[in-house]
């Protein structure tokens, strides 16, 4: 079964011929209009010159008239065929404009054929307006505060009261070693070796002996380490503990008194002989008397001096605690 036969569409002639056929159109136009018989009788009957006005051609545009020869031909070309059918021939008229026409100024003719030869092929189509889109606002982004890094308070440190211990300790030595030397001079005047004349070199002579210092530089040893052990603690611990304070001076007078002797050269009996001489020597007991009291009552000066710490530590500490309830600031 063989395939129907389709009939193909014409295909449009060449441009060419179309402004050739346009032309030839307009030859013959103008041939009709010559061979009008009204117009010959009437210059046969006329027998008097007169001043007759000879109607002037209407001015055609020659590519107008091909392209209205052109849709002629081949109609919807150009424009669609109502305006093509709604336009009259640009060379029709009247007898009497033919021939007895006003010569006046052709005016630019305006054709429906020439607008849509130069208009696009969409410019017929209906215009629709389409609703534009609703316009979708963006979804707003949150914004999170940034971070302000912020340095906590470091806690307080503790105030102590160990230094001053060891510098008031310093003050009570002097005061110990100037009581310890006077009842040197004193037992010494006592027994008759110390006298207004040679008391300067006496008062100097101790000065350099082991006996002299070894018993100060012990009790500022037990001071000071009496004062780091018990810092800011009240004054009835060194009231209390100004006993033990006073046994090492005892015992520092004793150690003086066997290093004055010649600890290297001093036989073990010898040695323990002078021990037991030296304990109830009045000179010993002098220091611990002396060591006793001097703790007692500079240990009541270190013993308020670790009272305003203990409050200033107390104060610093609240201070603290109440930066931390506040929260972080920002600098300004």
């Amino acid at each position: 079964m063989s395939d129907p036969d389709v009939p193909q569409p014409e295909k449009p002639a060449d441009v060419d011929d179309v402004v050739g056929s346009a032309n030839a159109g307009l030859d013959a136009a103008a041939a009709a209009g010559a061979e009008v018989p009204g117009a010959a009788s009437e210059t046969d009957a006329t027998s008097e010159p007169a001043d007759v006005t000879v109607a002037a051609e209407p001015v055609v545009d020659p590519d107008l008239a091909a392209f209205e020869e052109a849709e002629r031909s081949f109609p919807g070309t150009f424009a669609p065929p109502a305006a093509a059918a709604a336009a009259p021939p640009a060379y029709a008229g009247t007898e009497a404009t033919a021939l007895f026409a006003t010569p006046v100024a052709p005016a630019a003719e305006e054709s429906a054929m020439a607008d849509a030869a130069y208009a696009p092929a969409y410019s017929d189509a209906e215009t629709q307006i389409v609703p534009s889109e609703p316009l979708v606002a963006a979804a707003a982004v949150p914004q999170f505060a940034q971070p302000i890094f912020v340095q906590a308070p470091e806690p307080p440190r503790d105030r102590g009261n160990r230094g001053t211990a060891g510098a008031i300790g310093l003050l009570a030595t002097v005061v110990f070693a100037v009581l310890y030397l006077a009842t040197t001079l004193g037992l010494g005047a006592l027994a008759g070796d110390v006298t207004g004349e040679n008391i300067g070199s006496a008062a100097l002579a101790p000065l350099t002996t082991w006996g002299f210092w070894t018993p100060v530089v012990v009790f500022f040893l037990g001071f000071w380490l009496l004062g780091a052990i018990i810092n800011r603690s009240r004054w009835g611990l060194w009231v209390v503990f100004g006993l033990l304070v006073g046994a090492v001076a005892y015992g520092g007078h004793i150690l003086g008194q066997v290093f004055e002797a010649g600890i290297l050269t001093l036989s073990p009996s010898a040695a323990s002989e002078l021990v037991g001489e030296q304990l109830l020597a009045p000179l010993a007991i002098a220091a611990f008397v002396f060591a006793r009291e001097l703790t007692i009552w500079f240990g009541a000066w270190v013993a308020r001096s670790g009272a305003r710490k203990t409050e200033l530590n107390a104060e610093a500490q609240r201070e603290y605690e109440r930066t931390l309830e506040a929260g972080p600031t920002l600098p300004r």
